[in-house]
This record gives structure tokens, C-alpha cells and sequence, in this order.
């Protein structure tokens, strides 16, 4: 039986318009000066945290901010570049081989197409995803840990797995509030929903919220 929302049409109104009011023009967190460092920063990031990822990458896109650029580097220097970040050799291969196809196959461009963007090396769903809204301004929902955690502790948009999330997601929040609900729910969990310690004694939706085990004092597990 396929997963439903737990919250009323109003109740999820209510919910986003209150991230909208709080924080009207959201962004993501990660360093970038266009579409392409953009697609190679989210590709880094993958089992990474964001400020991690800026740290390296600053050095990297000051030399090399288009695909042939970063290419001329060859894999080796990439690697030195991102050495401080997780995984480091796999996501030199892999950005490597995402700068030679978007040389041979997209004239040195970043696809505005998911499929396209899912064939690049090291370009999963969620990547694809975060690429298309933030660089297209596409309203997609890239479901991390933080948007998995808050659709089901809220009540939002219950799911077994990153793909139910999301589905019920795009189907469940109000297309007015689509575009930047990926941020703000993003930025909630990382800041205030949290997985250990949920800090639901300052968080704006703690009305709207169906979460049981609600934390409302400091301190207080």
C-alpha cells in the first residue's frame, strides 16, 4: 500500500509558509561560480559535508572553472586538489570522466535533462536533482539523510525509501512552495531537526509536526 501523508492540506501549508516567512530566498551551502563547479561540487560532496567540500574546491575552481580546464588537469592533480574530502581517488576518477563527457558529448555543457545528467560518471538521482533545481531553477527535491529524516518525523511524507520520499514529496507539497522546499527542509535538519538531538524547543513547525518524542527544553533528551 503506497504511503501517505500524515498531515492535512492546511497543516502543510501552514508548514511552508512558515519556512518561506523565516527564510524567503533560501540557498544551498555549497561554493560555486557556475552550472559546471556547481555539478562537480555536488558530485564531491556525497558522503561529505558541505563546508568540507568549499574548502577544497575554492583552490580548484580558481584554476579550473570550465570542463576543459578541469580536464587539462589530468586525474592526478584533481586528486591533490580534493584530497582533504572523502572517498578523494574514487571522485577524482569520477570528475575526470564527467569533464571528458561533457567535452565529447555535450559541447563542454551541463545538460538541462535528467537522464543526460544520470549518465554522467559519478551523477546519481540526487545530484541530478540538486543540479536541476539549483542550477535550472527546476522544482525537484533532492532527498538526502536530512529530507529523509524530517518527511518521516514529521509526518510529511512517511517512506521506506529516498525514492518513496520523494515521489510523495513533489506529489504532497504545494507547488508555490516547490522550488526552495528542498532547501528548507535541507537547512531545517541539518540546523534544528536533528537526528540525535532534535531542537524542537526552537523549530518554527513544532506546531505542524506529528513527531511523539518532541524535545522542548534544552538539555533534554
Amino acid at each position: 500500500m503506497a504511503q501517505r501523508t500524515r498531515l492535512t492540506k492546511q497543516t502543510i501549508n501552514d508548514m511552508f509558509a512558515k519556512f518561506e516567512a523565516n527564510n524567503p530566498h533560501p540557498e544551498g551551502e555549497l561554493d560555486y561560480v557556475n552550472i559546471f563547479t556547481l555539478l562537480v561540487a555536488v558530485v564531491l560532496s556525497a558522503q561529505a559535508t558541505d563546508a568540507g567540500v568549499n574548502k577544497a574546491t575554492k583552490a580548484l575552481f580558481d584554476v579550473a572553472d570550465t570542463p576543459e580546464k578541469m580536464y587539462a588537469l589530468g586525474e592526478d592533480k584533481i586528486r591533490d586538489y580534493i584530497k582533504t574530502i572523502g572517498l578523494y581517488r574514487n571522485k577524482a576518477k569520477n570528475v575526470y570522466a564527467l569533464c571528458k563527457a561533457l567535452i565529447e558529448q555535450h559541447n563542454s555543457e551541463v545538460p538541462e535533462d535528467r537522464e543526460a545528467l544520470e549518465a554522467l560518471p559519478g551523477v546519481g538521482r540526487k545530484t541530478a536533482n540538486v543540479v536541476l533545481n539549483i542550477g535550472f531553477g527546476h522544482p525537484t527535491i533532492a532527498v538526502d539523510t536530512h529530507l529523509f529524516r524530517i518527511a518521516n518525523r514529521t509526518g510529511l511524507a512517511p517512506g521506506k525509501n529516498v525514492l518513496a520520499v520523494e515521489k510523495l514529496l513533489l506529489k504532497t507539497i504545494p507547488k508555490d512552495y516547490l522550488l526552495h522546499a528542498h532547501h528548507w527542509l535541507i537547512l531545517h535538519g541539518r540546523y534544528i531537526c536533528k537526528a540525535r538531538k532534535p531542537e524542537c524547543y526552537h523549530c518554527i513547525i513544532v506546531d505542524e509536526c506529528k513527531f511523539k518524542d518532541k524535545v522542548m527544553e534544552a538539555g533534554k533528551k
